[in-house]
């Protein structure tokens, strides 16, 4: 049986990233062999290093490439990608200069003028409250049409943002109308504390929380919803949480699709 469109896509694969770490040439060769049963209508882009991408010519999938350096390395992948034939699904680059992130984000922007690709752009803003600069920031992002990309875990407790931040993230991308995906950290359905000690947010969580800071819901239900820790207190619209959260990079595949078939909400 066909997977629902609702969640079609949903997974970027990731796996060559921590706390996976898989090899590239095993990462590659799992992406292609993956059965729907296996969950691979769940999975949309193959993400890599875009110093990774000599080693994956003749890839066949769509890619999300990670840019490694700053603004002036965007042109680079872009133009390698169309050398070797490859199909550029994504980019994602991650903004550096924290002391200023609106002129960061504005030296993305100018960069991308010269850089001839349709695919979305996805720019990540770091792991803090939201301030001046953040938000100003995030309206360069918006202001050019671009998405942003919110990093919701990693190696250490530290990299795992609390409700109240991830929430405000959330309603600030809502705020501007801008498109968003999620990275690490998100590979089980529903909010747990994981084997490494950490409280993980679910990806369940995330689609209801944004469905209900879409809806006009109060910072406090956004935040109750992330906190949420029993799927039979989450309810969303799934392809209305889509429009703007649109998908989150796992190192993981097995785990998101066995909660989802666990929790029956996919066939």
């Amino acid at each position: 049986m066909p997977l629902d469109d609702a969640w079609r896509g949903l997974v970027d694969d990731a796996a060559i990233f921590p706390p996976g770490d898989a090899p590239l040439a095993d990462a590659v060769q799992a992406y292609g062999g993956r059965t729907p049963e296996e969950g691979a209508e769940l999975v949309a882009t193959f993400v890599v290093k875009d110093t990774d991408l000599p080693h994956v010519r003749g890839f066949g999938g769509p890619l999300s490439v990670v840019v490694t350096g700053g603004a002036g390395q965007l042109a680079g992948p872009v133009g390698l990608c169309q050398r070797l034939g490859l199909d550029l699904a994504g980019l994602e680059i991650a903004l550096r200069d924290h002391d200023d992130l609106p002129g960061n984000a504005r030296r993305v922007v100018a960069a991308l003028h010269d850089v001839d690709t349709k695919a979305p752009v996805f720019v990540e803003l770091p792991q803090i409250a939201p301030d001046h600069g953040w938000f100003a920031a995030a309206d360069v992002v918006a202001e050019a049409e671009l998405r942003l990309k919110l990093r919701t875990g990693g190696p250490d407790a530290s990299a795992f943002p609390s409700s109240e931040v991830l929430a405000s993230w959330i309603d600030a991308a809502l705020d501007r109308e801008t498109p968003f995906k999620c990275t690490a950290g998100l590979h089980r359905a529903v909010r747990h504390t994981g084997e490494d000690g950490f409280e993980h947010h679910g990806f369940l969580n995330v689609l209801a929380a944004t469905e209900r800071a879409f809806d006009g819901g109060s910072a406090d239900d956004v935040v109750s919803t992330l906190e949420q820790r029993d799927a039979a207190g989450l309810t969303v619209d799934v392809p209305r949480a889509r429009r703007w959260f649109t998908s989150f990079g796992s190192c993981s595949v097995a785990e998101p699709w066995t909660d989802l078939r666990e929790l029956g909400l996919v066939g």
